[in-house]
């Protein structure tokens, strides 16, 4: 049972803001943007997704720079709110096709008949695009995609001076196009999360893979679609190792840990041939998600060094070593290290030659910080074996006389990246068939892959 939903600005403007019970004070968006804002409790610098102010619970998500919020005085799931949050998210960007602070203002209207249809006297009715066009009857003033900002969700799908075609991203499933011709579209993102743990030595520890199929049709008619996944896919661990310096995007073993579909796809044939059907419902949606803890090569291997330089002085050595396709970029890469409480400042020595490249020693929680703002990175041979080097060197100097361990007092080195066109786990769409027969009808289909970082750690 919701009490109240509202979305902030990064800079804390109430964009929206619904209150469905009338049980929680009008005051909770600046309370909870204030508490966000300055939170220094349990010694973390960021405010834990879920926390209470007296006796009103707090559950937040970040999306695309905005907060989702929702209030409650009752004792909810934590995950049942977090994911309602997300499909709301979803939902508006399926209506306004652009999700971003002006979308949401141009389109107030239009959201708030959403989230009275989403929600009524604080409890969900539903979260389906499909459903909900029965009920919403706003048309959506369409935000030019041309004004969104060049890191935002289609940038990370830019290869070179190569752009995806279609405009999936930026388009409304209700809104008509103004030339009138009907757009048959369909994309295919395969978007997998990597949380990697790294020794001291630069062995992995942990490995895992959270990766999901999500799509988005435009398709008129609710044609039904055939989805072929690779031959050699099994689901289950079967004790088979799946390292190998293979292609990132190419057939091979695949195995899975665990998975789950969409309501609307059908497994007939799945253990036959691998092939998933479905008659794709409006809007945005997961056709499969998956989790994969089986060895995989990691796109990144980090390895740092720390060393005494004197009484009052240490020297820190940063290495990224790339281990992908020359013809694969990698963008919003940032490497970040904790230091020993005593670090007074650092001073920064890139490598001969670097670009794009900047550093930072944030004072206030110690911390060093390393962006990469695009890499091309370079490999030897036709399989990866080494890749490009990336180093930083840090001179730390502290205000006293330290006595413990350095090493023990700084790290782990943390990073996050985006690279699109690239996944891990090797699975892959092997064809996109669309049972419908039309002499007209001829679709455009894109299948687009992008590994994010969700926790990539190197131990000192």
């Amino acid at each position: 049972m919701i009490s109240q939903f509202f979305v902030l600005s990064q800079r804390g403007d109430n964009i929206v803001f619904r209150d469905y019970r009338g049980e929680v004070q009008k005051a909770t968006a600046e309370i909870f943007f204030r508490k966000v804002k300055f939170w220094k409790e349990d010694g973390q610098e960021e405010a834990p997704p879920v926390f209470n102010v007296d006796g009103v619970n707090y559950f937040h998500v970040k999306v695309v720079g905005l907060m989702f919020v929702a209030t409650t005085r009752v004792n909810l799931s934590p995950s049942f709110v977090f994911e309602l949050l997300q499909r709301i998210a979803r939902v508006i960007k399926d209506y306004l096709g652009v999700l971003n602070e002006d979308s949401l203002r141009r389109n107030f209207v239009l959201v708030y008949e959403l989230l009275d249809e989403v929600i009524d006297f604080g409890y969900v009715q539903t979260t389906s695009t499909e459903v909900l066009k029965s009920y919403v009857f706003n048309e959506p003033i369409v935000v030019d995609a041309a004004h969104l900002s060049p890191l935002g969700p289609a940038a990370f799908f830019m290869q070179g001076t190569k752009r995806m075609p279609g405009t999936a991203v930026t388009k409304s499933v209700v809104a008509n196009d103004p030339t009138g011709r009907k757009r048959e579209e369909i994309f295919v993102d395969i978007i997998e999360k990597i949380s990697i743990t790294f020794s001291s030595s630069g062995y992995i520890l942990t490995s895992e893979i959270d990766g999901t199929i999500q799509m988005k049709s435009y398709l008129t008619g609710n044609p039904e679609i055939r989805l072929a996944l690779n031959d050699d896919l099994s689901i289950g661990r079967g004790g088979r190792s799946v390292y190998d310096y293979r292609s990132s995007i190419g057939s091979g073993v695949v195995i899975l840990d665990d998975c789950n579909f969409h309501e609307s796809v059908r497994l007939d044939s799945f253990e036959a041939d691998k092939t998933l059907a479905l008659v794709p419902p409006d809007g945005e949606f997961p056709v499969m998600n998956y989790r994969m803890t089986q060895e995989f090569k990691p796109p990144f291997r980090i390895n740092a060094l720390i060393e005494e330089a004197g009484t009052l002085k240490a020297e820190v050595i940063l290495k990224v070593y790339a281990e992908f396709s020359s013809s694969i970029t990698a963008n919003t890469i940032s490497v970040q290290m904790p230091l020993p409480k005593d670090t007074m400042r650092a001073s920064f020595e890139l490598e001969p030659g670097a670009v794009g490249q900047t550093t930072d020693f944030k004072e206030a929680n110690k911390r060093l910080e390393w962006n990469l703002k695009k890499a091309i990175i370079s490999y030897h041979g036709f399989y990866i074996v080494g890749g490009s080097e990336h180093t930083l060197r840090a001179r730390l100097t502290f205000s006293q006389e330290t006595h413990g361990n350095i090493t023990k007092e700084s790290g782990p080195v943390s990073m996050t990246f985006t690279i699109p066109m690239y996944n891990a786990s090797k699975l892959q769409v092997k064809y996109l068939q669309i049972a419908k027969k039309s002499g007209s009808y001829n679709p455009y289909r894109w299948v687009r892959y992008v590994t994010l970082s969700n926790s990539y750690v190197a131990r000192l």
